[in-house]
C-alpha cells in the first residue's frame, strides 16, 4: 500500500506553484494599475486633474480616454453643458411690498475655466453659487421698482436681473445662457388692493367715455339747431314779394271761391307783368 502513495512534492508543477501564484498576483496588480491609469471623459465634459501631491493642476482634459498617474492623480469630470436651475427668491419692492418669485436660469461652466471652478467652488456650484447669486440679483433689482411696476414693467425688470446675475456669475467662471421669471406673486392684501384699483380705473374710464359721448351729442344738436336757424334766416332774406306771388299762383287751382267768405287769392298781375 505504501508503494501506491503518490508524493505531490515530487510533481514538477508543485515546484513551480509559488511562481505561478506570483505571476497571477503580478498580473492582477498590473490590471489594477492599468485600470487606475485611465479615465474616460464623456461628451460635454471636461477633466480636471487632481494630484495627491500638488493639488489641482493647471490642466484641463478634453473628451476621450485620458491617462493619469495611478494612485497619485485623479481626474474629476466637470459637466460643461447647459444646465437649468430653478430658484425660489424673496425680496422687497421699492414700496416695501413682499415679492416672491420663481427664477429659471440656464447656465454652463466655462470649459476653459473648469479647473478654477472645481478648485474654488467644487462640484456643488448650484447650491453654493447659482442660488445665492440669483437671490442677490433679484433683491438688488426688485428694490428699485414698486410692486405695481414689477407687473407692468416685467420685461425691463427681467433684463436687468439677467444682466446683474450674469455679472455675478461670470466672476465664478459661469456663463448665463438664458433667464426667465417664471412667476411673480404678492401678498393677498396687495392683490386685493390692485384689483380694487383696476376696478375703480375701469369705472372712471367708463364715466369719462359716457361724459364725452354726452358732450359730443349736445354739440351735434347745437350745431344742427344753428344750421336750421341759419337756413331759415337765409330763406327769409331771399323770399321776395314776387316769389310769394309765384307760389300763390302755383297753389291756385284757377277757380274763384263759390262760397261767400272764402278768401280770394290775391295776385298782383301788374307786378308780374311789370317790366324792369
Amino acid at each position: 500500500m505504501a508503494n501506491d502513495y503518490y508524493d505531490l512534492t515530487k510533481n514538477p508543477l508543485f515546484a513551480q506553484g509559488p511562481k505561478l501564484v506570483a505571476l497571477v498576483i503580478a498580473g492582477i496588480i498590473i490590471l489594477i494599475i492599468l485600470g487606475s491609469s485611465f479615465r474616460t471623459i464623456g461628451a460635454g465634459e471636461r477633466g480636471v486633474v487632481f494630484s495627491q501631491i500638488g493639488g489641482v493642476k493647471d490642466l484641463i482634459l478634453d473628451e476621450g480616454l485620458r491617462f493619469k498617474i495611478p494612485f497619485v492623480e485623479d481626474i474629476i469630470k466637470i459637466d460643461v453643458r447647459t444646465q437649468k436651475a430653478q430658484t425660489e427668491a424673496s425680496a422687497a419692492s421699492k414700496d416695501l411690498q413682499t415679492v416672491s418669485s420663481t427664477i429659471a436660469v440656464n447656465y454652463h461652466v466655462d470649459p476653459s475655466k473648469a479647473n478654477k471652478v472645481y478648485q474654488e467652488i467644487g462640484l456643488s456650484y448650484k447650491d453654493r453659487m447659482i442660488d445665492p447669486a440669483v437671490q442677490e440679483a433679484v433683491k438688488a433689482v426688485t428694490a428699485q421698482f414698486t410692486a405695481e411696476e414689477l407687473v407692468t414693467r416685467r420685461s425691463e425688470i427681467k433684463d436687468q436681473i439677467k444682466e446683474s446675475l450674469a455679472k455675478r456669475l461670470l466672476v465664478f467662471n459661469v456663463i448665463v445662457d438664458g433667464f426667465n421669471i417664471v412667476d411673480f406673486s404678492f401678498s393677498p392684501q396687495f392683490n386685493t388692493a390692485i384689483e380694487a384699483k383696476q376696478t375703480a380705473e375701469q369705472q372712471a374710464l367708463k364715466a369719462k367715455r359716457d361724459l364725452d359721448r354726452i358732450k359730443i351729442e349736445a354739440e351735434q344738436k347745437i350745431t344742427q339747431a344753428k344750421a336750421e336757424a341759419e337756413s331759415q334766416r337765409l330763406q327769409k332774406e331771399t323770399i321776395s314779394p314776387i316769389i310769394l306771388q309765384l307760389r300763390a299762383i302755383e297753389k291756385w287751382d284757377g277757380h274763384l271761391p263759390q262760397v261767400v267768405g272764402q278768401a280770394t287769392p290775391f295776385i298782383d298781375i301788374a307786378s308780374l307783368t311789370q317790366k324792369k
